[in-house]
This record gives C-alpha cells, sequence and structure tokens, in this order.
C-alpha cells in the first residue's frame, strides 16, 4: 500500500445530496457534524437546501463556488443550491427526481472541471429517475457517460473494510447472466478493478480472486461449463498481461476469513454474488467506488430509505467512508 501524501493541497469534495425526499441530506449533515472525530476532508454539499433544513437544525452556508468552502467549512456545512420544489422527507416527487439529478450532474461538472477533487454521490430512486425519463441504468453509468467513458471500461466496485467486490455483470436478471457473460467482459472488468486498486488505493501488484459461476466453480465441467469456456481463457488472458489472479474459486468458500486472505479484491459474475457477502460483512459502512473513470466517485452503498427519512434514524457511516474514502482516493490520484 502506498502511503498518502500528507501535504498534498486538496480541492474540496462535492457531495450531492440525492433525492431530497430520502435520507442523502441527512447523512452528509451528520458527516459534516462528525467531520474533525472522523477526519474527514473539506467538502461540500450539491442541491437543494430545504432537503437539509427539513431534517437537521445545524448551521449551512450556501455558497456560489466551491472555493468559498474553505471559508466556512470549520463553521457551517457548506451548500451549493440546486432550486427545487420543498422538500417533504419520505415523500419523494418528479420534481425531487429532477433536483437530484439535476444537482448529481452538476457535482459531476464541478468535479470533471477540477473545482472538486471528487464527487461523491448520494442515493436516488430509480424509480422516481426512470419516471422523468432518465436512462442510464443508474448513477455509475451516467458518470461514465458524462467523462466520456464507455460503461465497458468502468468497473462498480463495492468495498468495505475487510472486502472489495466487483461484479462482471451488473442490473440485471439472473437468467440473463450466462448469455451477457464474455470473455471481453471478464477482461475488461478485471483490468478496470486492477487499474483502479494501482491508481485509487495505492496496491502496486494487486491479488484479484476470481469467482465462479456455477456451484463448486463448475466441478471440472460437471455442474456447468463457464469457468473452463469463459472464466478460466479470462484469467489467461490477464495473466499474460502480468497480473495476479487465483481462481475460479467455489463463490460458497471465496469469502471465508482464510480465503479472503489470499487476495486484495473479488471479481464476481453477478450482481448478488458481490453484494450478499459485502453487505453482510459491511451493511453500515460498504462504499461504492466506480473504477476507470478520469476522476473519483464515490458512493454510500445504501438506498433513499424513504421509510426512515425525516426520523433522525439515518445512519451516516456509509456516507463517512464514501466522504473519507473519496479524498485518500482523490490524493493518490493527484500524486500520480
Amino acid at each position: 500500500m502506498v502511503d498518502l501524501p500528507d501535504d498534498s493541497p486538496l480541492q474540496p469534495l462535492a457531495v450531492s445530496l440525492g433525492d431530497p425526499a430520502g435520507i442523502g441530506a441527512e447523512v452528509v449533515a451528520k458527516s459534516w457534524e462528525r467531520r474533525r472525530e472522523e477526519g474527514l476532508p473539506p467538502f461540500f454539499a450539491v442541491g437543494d437546501v430545504s432537503a437539509i433544513e427539513a431534517v437537521w437544525k445545524g448551521p449551512i452556508a450556501v455558497i456560489g463556488e466551491p472555493a468559498n468552502v474553505f471559508d466556512h467549512f470549520d463553521h457551517a456545512l457548506p451548500l451549493i443550491r440546486v432550486a427545487g420544489d420543498e422538500a417533504v422527507p419520505g415523500r419523494p416527487t418528479l420534481e425531487g427526481a429532477r433536483n437530484a439529478l439535476d444537482s448529481l450532474e452538476f457535482a459531476v461538472g464541478l468535479t470533471r472541471s477540477g473545482a472538486a477533487s471528487a464527487v461523491v454521490t448520494g442515493p436516488v430512486s430509480k424509480t422516481q429517475l426512470y419516471a422523468i425519463g432518465f436512462t442510464h441504468p443508474g448513477q455509475t453509468e451516467f458518470v461514465a457517460e458524462r467523462c466520456g467513458v464507455s460503461t465497458d471500461s468502468v468497473a462498480m466496485m463495492l468495498a468495505g473494510p475487510t472486502l472489495k467486490v466487483v461484479p462482471v455483470t451488473g442490473h440485471i436478471g439472473l437468467a440473463q447472466v450466462p448469455s451477457a457473460l464474455t470473455i471481453e467482459r471478464i477482461v475488461a472488468k478485471g483490468r478496470a478493478l486492477i487499474r483502479g486498486l494501482q491508481r485509487q488505493f495505492g496496491i502496486e501488484n494487486p491479488r484479484i480472486g476470481v469467482a465462479g459461476l456455477n456451484p463448486h466453480a463448475g466441478e471440472n465441467g460437471a455442474l456447468g461449463r463457464e469457468e473452463i469456456d469463459l472464466i478460466q481463457p479470462a484469467m489467461e488472458r490477464l495473466a499474460e498481461e502480468g497480473y495476479d489472479l487465483v481462481g475460479p474459486m467455489p463463490p460458497d468458500i471465496m469469502f471465508r476469513p482464510q480465503q479472503r486472505a489470499q487476495y486484495d479484491a473479488a471479481l464476481c459474475m453477478y450482481h448478488d454474488q458481490a453484494l450478499i457477502p459485502l453487505k453482510t460483512l459491511h451493511f453500515d459502512e460498504g462504499i461504492n467506488i466506480t473504477l476507470g473513470l478520469p476522476i473519483v466517485r464515490t458512493s454510500p452503498d445504501h438506498g433513499t430509505a424513504f421509510d426512515i427519512a425525516g426520523k433522525d434514524q439515518a445512519d451516516p457511516g456509509a456516507m463517512i467512508a464514501a466522504i473519507r474514502i473519496a479524498g485518500e482516493c482523490a490524493r493518490r490520484m493527484q500524486a500520480a
């Protein structure tokens, strides 16, 4: 692991609030409250000020540009306003979805321009976004497009204190997974994972544990041939490029502590294969980081939680982790 450059100047982080009716505003405000004890880098919120005022009575400093953050961060939560209707916790609206999308796009733009050092995205409702015409599977694909990067070249990594995972296939039905898996797709996600670990986490020679698709990793073809026909050839190609991989590993045992010690991150074949162990181990601390972008993007690995919005029950742990890790990754990329 490469040490962080302690004295590198860093622009503030942009944190989009997500859906104004969800818990995004609450966990961002609570993260600011714990900024000193958690050692968080300076950041500013992007979104509707009413979303924060509806759930928090702390000080807010509405600013015009990211450079103003340093004048206010010690005594107030800086916020760049994106106007919207009055937010009501737990009551999502189409106008709120538009506000969330506008805030996301603004935060990404500030980060791409260099005015912010990273973007942290708050939780959004895909149902609400789809209702206003959003055509991307999620925020990851939207951010990739805005950065001019093919979604095939990025990887969604979920990370907690003891486990990092990347699913090769994402938000598709389980029945579609075998046909969606290709050698090229596995190689592309593997490359994005390895290079992301090098650039953003300072792991010079990452070790990757590769999951099989079938029970017992296929039992030499007796329980399925994807390991033989797809996964092993992809691993061989990555090994020829000098990368260190182990597998295909039987999915039912590869997340035991003894197996996790063999790799720095797991490359999994489908969504739940990756997210079930991650959320079981680190539900309140897990974050999402998009690898393969020219910018740093992280997010807490939880949803809008409309059912508890406005009840002061939201745990800010994942948002705090997302802000902290975004700052660490931004410093490493800046120093590279």
